[in-house]
């Protein structure tokens, strides 16, 4: 890519967006900067970038700045049918994100994870992995560390161990790892992608640059994802739970990787069966990359997991708070609720993504939930998919502190609260991590009693 011949616009200030502008001013280009959110961090920021040479596009300026740039950087957080790229297509201009950025100066090994749910914890657990296997590993992508950032200090013979999501994969084209892992696919982003069609190819495209030499890590128990084995020239390898599979399998207790014992399950740190499923992928990669068994096997029972994915808060009088604001989807929160050791207040709500709720009320109808305290821009919808599933047992309001209140008042000793709101955070916090540390503040708050 030549910097120099060509000007780079680089649209949507987030920490993609701001990583993307300093690499290329870094390297000499003439970079334009617009983001159509107005407030202090991004004004500090264009302020910044400006010093360095930046041009800052104002909105007065934006016609003539897609007029005048070579190529567009779009965000992820920016949807690719959005009227900014949509302009950049109808002049026959470039359109790639932070990720394809990147790859294009990628000389690591790299492992990309994608899927619906597990991806950090996944991208997390294999770092750990390839570390205490003695390789020098970086986690980045999409859990805030961007790949650009770390691509030029990674050599040869070191690892990248890529978190991908699908807002990534829309301007992803050139990647190819060594490794793709896919989780699971299951219902997400349906308001961004239009219909699960859309975004089963976006997932796919994973794989779609990998080789006969290459390797394609799939999840053999779900159907979406084993039917894309036929995707991809790579060496295919599953991990399951349900069956003895050519690859990562659970059997009599105990993990496996193409017949040789790897761990028993009970020592396993992390519980739930998801997290079975993360350590099986991880098995898988470990076993494909021929990392020392021990040492692989000794990493992955000791994660204690990543901050905002079931991590227990605390306990004061006598209920245990539960933050999974990670749980952004239907089927990651149905996950987290199934396994809760005991009866448990569930927080949902938030901003809508397309998902159809009903399934979710009727899984917590088995689950240990007792009681769900729905809040958020979504909660009319939620609350009628919990009558149409004929869960009786919650409670309705608008705010969020409010509904941890009610959370607060409602749980029992013995009993935990669980945030997992099975929707984006978007309605009233910048991203899921603020809303963990929200609630996390008000958890903190709560006085004991005597």
């Amino acid at each position: 890519m030549y910097f120099k011949e060509q000007k780079f616009f680089v649209a949507g200030m987030s920490v993609s967006g701001e990583s993307s502008a300093r690499f290329l001013l870094e390297r000499g280009a003439e970079v334009y900067v617009y983001d159509d959110l107005v407030t202090d961090k991004i004004s500090a920021l264009n302020s910044e970038l400006h010093a360095l040479g930046a041009h800052v596009v104002t909105p007065d300026k934006l016609e003539s700045a897609v007029q005048e740039c070579d190529i567009l950087v779009l965000s992820p957080g920016i949807p690719i049918d959005n009227s900014l790229p949509v302009a950049f297509r109808k002049l026959g201009k470039s359109i790639i994100g932070e990720e394809e950025l990147a790859a294009n100066y990628l000389r690591a090994t790299a492992v990309a994870v994608t899927g619906t749910n597990g991806k950090t914890t996944t991208v997390t657990m294999l770092n750990e992995v390839l570390t205490a296997a003695g390789k020098h590993s970086v986690a980045c992508g999409n859990n805030g560390n961007p790949l650009i950032r770390e691509v030029e200090a990674l050599t040869f013979n070191d690892y990248a161990v890529l978190e991908i999501s699908s807002f990534q994969l829309e301007t992803l084209t050139s990647l190819r790892p060594h490794i793709a892992v896919i989780t699971n696919i299951t219902e997400d982003h349906l308001n961004r992608h239009y219909n699960m069609e859309n975004y089963v190819y976006l997932k796919a495209k994973i794989l779609r640059n990998l080789r006969e030499s290459e390797y394609a890590v799939l999840n053999y128990d779900d159907p979406t994802v084993r039917a894309l084995a036929k995707n991809t020239k790579a060496k295919v390898v599953y991990f399951s739970m349900q069956s003895r599979v050519d690859g990562a399998y659970f059997e009599n207790g105990a993990v496996y990787f193409n017949g040789e014992k790897y761990f028993d399950l009970n020592d396993l740190t992390l519980g739930g069966v998801h997290n079975v499923y993360n350590a099986l992928a991880c098995v898988a990669a470990a076993g494909i990359l021929k990392l020392d068994k021990i040492k692989a096997s000794e990493a992955i029972c000791a994660f204690k997991g990543v901050k905002h994915r079931i991590e227990i808060i605390r306990t004061v009088n006598g209920v245990t708070y539960v933050d999974d604001s990670k749980g952004t989807n239907v089927d990651a929160a149905l996950k987290a609720a199934q396994s809760m050791a005991c009866p448990t207040v569930m927080l949902l709500g938030g901003k809508d993504k397309g998902d159809d709720y009903v399934p979710l009320f009727e899984g917590l109808s088995s689950s240990p939930v007792v009681h769900a305290v729905i809040y958020g821009e979504n909660r009319f919808k939620m609350l009628s998919a919990a009558i149409k599933a004929g869960f009786t047992g919650f409670s309705l309001c608008s705010e969020f502190k409010t509904a941890v209140k009610i959370a607060e008042f409602t749980a029992k000793p013995g009993q935990c609260v669980l945030l997992s709101p099975a929707s984006s955070s978007f309605d009233g916090f910048l991203n899921f991590e603020e809303r963990g540390d929200a609630f996390k503040e008000l958890v903190e708050s709560i006085n004991e009693t005597e």
